[in-house]
């Protein structure tokens, strides 16, 4: 299978970098292009009217229009270049003067607009500018012309030069982006080099968060928890294997030291049969504690399945203090089942936690005492089974690995019929497939363990 290959951080930071730089610049030349285009169109409308202005005060000075006439080189040298064209009208009609190199159509007076100013389109686009005066007992209507092309040519150079200018600063902008993402993701890099470090035969080493800038820090805080959680479990799983190579050990020691002492002479057929026996004892407490391993991978699993059904707490506690009471009678315990309720559980899974618990608190309980098996709910979201016996308690040191594999607060208190120190861990792990939890306390008065299940499970 292929694996798909993505583009670097560094070209997708330095990409959207040249992008965001690319709408910026774009929007800053329309700006500054419409700003221009104004600009110009402004002063050559002032331009216009100027002029206009202009021609009426000459021709006040002179009060003749028909002096004015026989002086063309006056309107031309006044207009400037051959863009520019005036037309001069008077009431009737008439065109009186006329300066327009470019052969211009002579504007209609019935076609002006009602405006002063106006653009006319055609062949040759140009704005015009246009007033009424009086003059003697005669009105007299100027028009002023000037065409678009040069206009339109420089603003044409103008867009070119923008828009080369956005290409150039849109090339510029990816480049320094890309060489200012390098020089930013270095600590990351740093960050990598240090974590590729760490391994297996260096697991305590903790990457330097004080060295890293601030938006990395909680990064590196993360990394080390982490790294502290994988330390955590790579010394359990070590142990782990430690103490099941040491509990497989004592029963295959028992069988091949049995096996070797009844090979060693004869023996009588009634002493093969306490052999037979004695080896079945140590049989079964291999096949109890690969049970119980097998149980707790598979509790471990995510998909580890649930068979949820509606458990009677009161008629499970019974059967459970019925189930327990010869094992109670040989210590002189009595058990007090007063648990009440309804979970929605597992029950097979809530059975053997709660055996679990009853069997080491009869176990371990004093002797002439009282075992007892309660319900109560500590708040409206918990409903807790509680486990209580009398007798020594354990050891504050305990009480934080009480529930570690094949954990014993004292190894010599073990019993031929127990769970090789895995019972409490399987109750814990019941607990967190049902998404509650154990805990434990323990006192002069007593040791109490409690199934506290969520209040959506009953």
């Amino acid at each position: 299978m292929k694996h798909q290959r993505h583009a670097s951080l560094r070209l997708r930071l330095a990409s959207l970098f040249a992008l965001a730089s690319a709408v910026l610049f774009a929007l800053m030349g329309i700006y500054v292009y419409s700003a221009l285009e104004r600009e110009v169109a402004y002063r050559d409308d002032m331009a216009l009217l100027g002029r206009i202005d202009r021609i009426k005060s000459i021709i006040k000075d002179n009060n003749n229009i028909d002096l004015l006439k026989k002086q063309p080189k006056i309107y031309s040298n006044m207009l400037g270049n051959k863009d520019n064209a005036l037309w001069i009208i008077d009431g009737s009609g008439e065109l009186l003067i006329e300066v327009n190199p470019e052969s211009l159509p002579i504007p209609v007076i019935a076609e002006l607009q009602p405006q002063s100013l106006f653009s006319t389109s055609g062949a040759k686009t140009a704005r015009m500018a246009w007033k009424r005066m009086q003059n003697g007992e005669s009105d007299l209507i100027i028009i002023a012309s000037k065409l678009l092309a040069e206009r339109e040519q420089m603003m044409a150079a103008y867009r070119w030069n923008l828009g080369a200018a956005w290409l150039i600063g849109v090339l510029l902008a990816f480049a320094f982006g890309w060489e200012v993402v390098r020089r930013g993701l270095l600590p990351l890099q740093r960050l990598s080099q240090q974590a590729a470090a760490v391994s297996p035969q260096h697991l305590g080493l903790r990457l330097d968060a004080q060295q890293q800038p601030q938006e990395l820090q909680a990064l590196t805080a993360a990394l080390n928890l982490m790294l502290a959680r994988l330390e955590q479990g790579y010394d359990k799983l070590g142990q782990f294997s430690e103490d099941l190579a040491h509990e497989m050990r004592t029963p295959l020691n028992n069988l091949m030291l049995q096996n070797q002492l009844a090979l060693s002479q004869p023996r009588a057929l009634e002493d093969y049969a306490q052999l037979l026996d004695s080896q079945q004892e140590e049989y079964e407490r291999l096949a109890r504690m690969i049970d119980n391993m097998l149980f707790l991978a598979r509790a471990e699993k995510p998909d580890a399945a649930l068979h949820l059904e509606s458990v009677d707490v009161e008629s499970l506690s019974q059967q459970l203090s019925g189930y327990f009471e010869g094992m109670a009678q040989e210590r002189g315990i009595r058990i007090e089942a007063t648990a009440q309720g309804h979970l929605s559980a597992d029950k097979r899974l809530i059975r053997r936690a709660l055996a679990n618990l009853l069997a080491n608190a009869i176990r371990y309980g004093a002797a002439n005492s009282v075992v007892t098996l309660r319900c109560k709910a500590p708040s409206p979201n918990w409903l807790d089974i509680e486990v209580m016996n009398q007798g020594a308690p354990i050891g504050e040191e305990h009480l934080p690995r009480i529930f570690d594999r094949f954990y014993r607060c004292d190894a010599s208190r073990s019993h031929p019929d127990d769970s090789g120190g895995l019972g409490l861990a399987i109750v814990q792990s019941i607990m967190h497939m049902h998404g509650g939890q154990v805990l434990v306390s323990s006192s002069d008065s007593g040791t109490q363990f409690t199934l506290r299940f969520p209040r959506q499970s009953y």
